[in-house]
């Protein structure tokens, strides 16, 4: 008798343990939405409201540099294609070619250096004689390459490809090997002990227990192959490719400040898009794996 009521004890600790368990309720999305953004909308504020404040000193006046109402005005039109009935290429074409670039790079950046990073993560004597090389590579302004580029492929599309390469590879790379690296021995052994081979091991074992770093790799190749190609750029001008690094450049000779700003805006802009979309999957990731709040 006492045997029962000790286990009818222990089943009412536990279901008050659940009960607390369920009071852990998913917030409204009209909240959830108002807690992600108005921090942003705060800083952003702020953020203008510094830089009216520093044009009205008139600092660097004499160089067109002004408030933000005439730059949103400038990015405005652009963007509304106020400008399209010249016949000129608009800032759309600009956004198209670059992210087309940026894309294309960066894809073929990821194919590279998740088969460099593999290899290296496996391999002893590739560790020993490229896992420095990689490293060092990563630290080479990317802007550095482009001689080099424009000497091996002339102005082509290659030269800007290479350079997006040579940027973010090793950042991928580098993110798979310590991903690797860092994967607890005993998961790997109890693969084994399961029967997983080679490739099972690395699918269902090696992979998913460093996938946050190997994301957090990709994420930083991203950083790398978007400043590298917007370095291409502004130096790299292909005749009917319109780019935004090359409407930067042409902004700064003709000295229309307004408009060289507002593109400076849209290229932050697709920055922080990209930015949102990894850290969507990142936090997906964690809450998968119990380590992060959920909504």
């Amino acid at each position: 008798m006492a045997v029962d009521t000790e286990a009818d004890l222990r089943r009412q600790e536990l279901r008050g343990l659940d009960r607390l368990d369920s009071t852990r309720t998913r917030r409204p999305l009209v909240r959830r939405l108002w807690d992600a953004t108005w921090p942003k909308v705060a800083a952003l504020a702020l953020a203008l409201a510094g830089w009216q404040a520093l044009a009205a000193t008139g600092w660097k006046a004499e160089a067109g540099f002004g408030g933000p109402g005439p730059v949103l005005r400038e990015l405005w039109a652009a963007l509304t294609d106020e400008y399209a009935g010249n016949g000129l290429p608009t800032v759309w074409d600009a956004i198209r070619v670059t992210m087309t670039r940026g894309v294309v790079g960066f894809l073929l950046a990821t194919v590279v250096g998740l088969l460099l990073g593999v290899a290296v993560s496996q391999s002893k004597i590739l560790r020993a004689a490229i896992g420095s090389l990689i490293t060092g590579l990563q630290t080479m302004p990317s802007i550095a390459w482009f001689p080099l580029a424009l000497l091996l492929f002339g102005i082509d599309e290659s030269a800007i490809v290479f350079v997006i390469l040579i940027g973010s590879v090793p950042s991928i790379a580098n993110g798979v090997i310590s991903g690797v690296d860092y994967v607890p021995p005993l998961l790997v052994r109890a693969g084994r002990n399961l029967g997983a081979g080679r490739v099972g091991l690395y699918r269902h074992v090696i992979v998913p227990a460093a996938l946050p770093s190997i994301v957090s790799g990709l994420k930083q190749g991203w950083a790398f192959s978007w400043r590298s190609l917007l370095a291409g750029e502004l130096l790299v001008a292909i005749a009917n490719r319109p780019s935004l690094g090359q409407f930067l450049q042409a902004s700064r000779e003709t000295s229309d400040t307004n408009y060289m700003i507002a593109l400076m805006i849209i290229v932050l802009a697709i920055g922080i898009v990209v930015d949102v979309v990894f850290n969507a999957f990142d936090n997906r990731l964690r809450r998968r794996r119990g380590v992060a709040p959920q909504p």
